[in-house]
C-alpha cells in the first residue's frame, strides 16, 4: 500500500486491518488569513481578551494559545502565497467552533464577541440535534460557532471529552 498523493511512505496494515500513519489525529495550529494584522489582533487579544505569544508572535504573525491548540493570524495573501493557493473570498467551508457549558455561556459569549467587534451571523437557539448554539464572524468574516452540546462533557480546562 502507499499513502495517498504519491506519497512514497508506504501506509502499514495493522492485524486488525486499521493504517498506521505518520499523519495522528490531532491539530496543532489554525491559522486564520486576515486582511488586517492589527486589526485582528486588536479584535482577539483586545478585544476577547486571548493571550498572545509574546515570544512567539511578531508584527508580522501573531500567535494565541487556544486552550492546546495555537490560533494563528497571519495576512491572507501571504498564507496563501505560502500554501501555494489563490486567495478567495467568501465562505471556505470552513467554521471554527468552542463549546461551552451551558446555554447561558452560549449568550454571554456571543454577546461578548459582538462587542469586541463581530459580526452576528446567527443569533443562539434550540439546535435540530438537541444543543443550543450560534454563529459570529470576527472581523475578516472567519466563522465561529459557539454551541452547548449537552451529550459532550468538558474536561476542567474547557475541553471537549467526547463519548466512547
Amino acid at each position: 500500500m502507499r499513502a495517498p498523493h504519491g506519497s512514497w511512505r508506504p501506509l502499514r496494515p495493522t492485524p486488525n486491518g486499521s493504517i498506521i500513519t505518520a499523519v495522528k489525529p490531532r491539530i496543532s495550529v489554525i491559522t486564520l488569513g486576515v486582511a488586517d494584522l492589527a486589526r485582528s489582533r486588536k479584535f482577539y487579544v483586545d478585544g476577547l481578551g486571548w493571550k498572545a505569544s509574546t515570544k512567539s508572535s511578531s508584527e508580522k504573525i501573531v500567535f494565541i494559545d487556544a486552550g492546546g491548540v495555537v490560533l494563528g493570524l497571519y495576512p491572507r495573501d501571504l498564507l496563501a502565497d505560502d500554501a501555494t493557493l489563490q486567495p478567495g473570498v467568501g465562505f471556505g467551508g470552513v467554521t471554527l467552533a468552542q463549546n461551552v457549558g451551558s446555554k447561558a455561556e452560549v449568550d454571554v459569549a456571543i454577546a461578548d464577541a459582538v462587542k469586541a467587534g463581530a459580526s452576528l451571523l446567527k443569533p443562539a437557539a434550540d439546535t435540530f440535534w438537541g444543543g443550543y448554539s450560534g454563529y459570529f464572524a470576527d472581523p475578516d468574516g472567519h466563522p465561529w460557532e459557539v454551541a452547548y452540546n449537552p451529550y459532550w462533557s468538558l474536561d476542567d480546562t474547557g475541553q471537549v471529552v467526547l463519548p466512547s
